[in-house]
């Protein structure tokens, strides 16, 4: 709103000093910052003291696990600071008119909403509880039903994909190489000659490592079908969509683990992010050109921003949790962005902690399963699950095993930033 406000300004010709600035990216993003610091610092405190007030306390299952009885009562449905962290720096200094943050806004308040419904549905179940002198014990079947999760994720994945391949303001371009320029193509002024660029309107993606890495999902298809490849892409980005969402609400087990994994995983995307929407980095590294994703950097800037905020009362011991409200939202962020600058493929890499966290419940519920109906009992690969939970059996400190993982996450990012040289 800020931008649009000195954008009106300026085109009706009035002279403001400073005004000047709002039209670079990286102050924007530098203010997106500092705003999002600002509200989740200052705010956050406020919105804990509320949320403690309205008696929105965690309630702990008893697992074995040690501080867990310190953590009663501790407000969860912390996500909102979180959200409006992201929500309002992006909501003033971005432009609005950018079809990218549009769907960056509108997959953060997606799954915010399906987090919040299942965060509130949890604390009926123990108010409900406690109003008949019930002894409340949580359950995996207080929340939303599983399936209406995996609808709310399904549903971002189809607006996403959707959105990606038909919306005429989404464009890859690829440079076209003859001397005529081409129906429709962009003309651009790039070291001293004229480049033609080609709207690349299909579904496309990188291969990390190799030298062609441009892939077309529609070469998953016997070559009569290639003209369904816009169905493999739907069917892959709402896969995406559903293990980033689900990786992230399953590492939000410890204080401050899942908020700092995805503070690094936002500025490994902020890399990419920049990397790709400027014509000069993008021609030297080889990679997509993808016009109008500069603005991206602003959202990302505030995603960092407020998550770096969240984490002074999410570290042990927490004065709050995001609950699912911001669980699955940062989940969904991270996959809308990911996809965006189409670097998805890489998630396994820089998303590897939310993949093993994932993977690690997978097999535990699988090899327990399989172990009960072959031999009568079922057996355990971990001694708990999700892995962060296995450590903790093991004797590891919350906090020690938070920062190891944060560690694991800057080597996966740098190795996934590598990956643009590396091919």
């Amino acid at each position: 709103m800020v931008y649009h406000f000195f954008e009106w300004l300026r085109q009706a010709g009035y002279n403001i000093p400073g005004e000047g600035l709002f039209q670079f990216i990286t102050f924007r993003a530098m203010l997106a910052v500092l705003l999002s610091l600002f509200i989740t610092l200052v705010y956050g405190k406020r919105i804990i003291l509320l949320l403690k007030r309205m008696q929105v306390g965690e309630s702990v299952r008893e697992l074995g696990l040690q501080g867990e009885e310190q953590k009663k009562g501790t407000p969860t449905m912390g996500g909102f600071i979180i959200l409006l962290g992201i929500l309002i720096p992006t909501v003033l200094f971005a432009n609005l008119d950018k079809v990218y943050i549009k769907l960056l806004l509108l997959s953060t308040v997606w799954l915010g909403l399906v987090g919040f419904v299942d965060d509130y549905l949890k604390l009926r179940a123990k108010r409900m509880a406690q109003e008949k002198g019930v002894n409340y014990k949580k359950g995996n079947d207080d929340g939303l039903a599983g399936w209406f999760k995996v609808m709310g994720q399904v549903g971002l994945g189809i607006i996403i994909s959707t959105t990606l391949l038909f919306n005429e303001n989404v464009k890859v371009m690829r440079e076209y190489k003859g001397s005529v320029k081409p129906e429709g193509a962009s003309e651009i002024k790039y070291q001293g000659d004229v480049r033609y660029f080609v709207k690349a309107n299909e579904p496309i993606t990188t291969i990390p490592f190799i030298k062609n890495h441009e892939f077309n999902y529609a070469k998953l298809l016997p070559a009569a079908l290639r003209e369904y490849g816009w169905v493999v892409y739907m069917l892959v980005i709402i896969f995406i969509v559903t293990a980033v969402s689900n990786g992230a609400n399953i590492t939000d087990g410890l204080d401050g683990l899942a908020t700092g994994v995805s503070a690094i995983i936002g500025a490994c995307l902020a890399l990419f992010a920049y990397a790709s929407g400027n014509l000069i980095l993008a021609d030297y590294l080889n990679i997509m050109y993808i016009p109008n994703l500069g603005e991206v950097s602003i959202f990302i800037a505030a995603m960092i921003g407020a998550c770096i905020g969240f984490l002074w009362y999410n570290t042990y011991p927490a004065q709050v949790f995001m609950g699912d409200t911001g669980s699955l939202a940062l989940g969904g962020i991270i996959a809308a962005l990911a996809i965006i600058v189409r670097k998805e493929l890489l998630i396994p890499i820089f998303c590897a902690v939310f993949l093993v966290e994932n993977l690690s419940v997978m097999i535990q519920v699988g090899y327990f399963k399989y172990t009960k109906k072959k031999y009568g009992e079922g057996r355990r690969v971990f001694l708990m699950s999700p892995l962060h939970h296995h450590y903790q059996k093991k004797g590891y400190h919350e906090s020690k095993i938070a920062i190891r993982f944060w560690i694991v996450t800057v080597l996966f990012v740098v190795f996934a930033v590598m990956s643009l040289k590396i091919r």
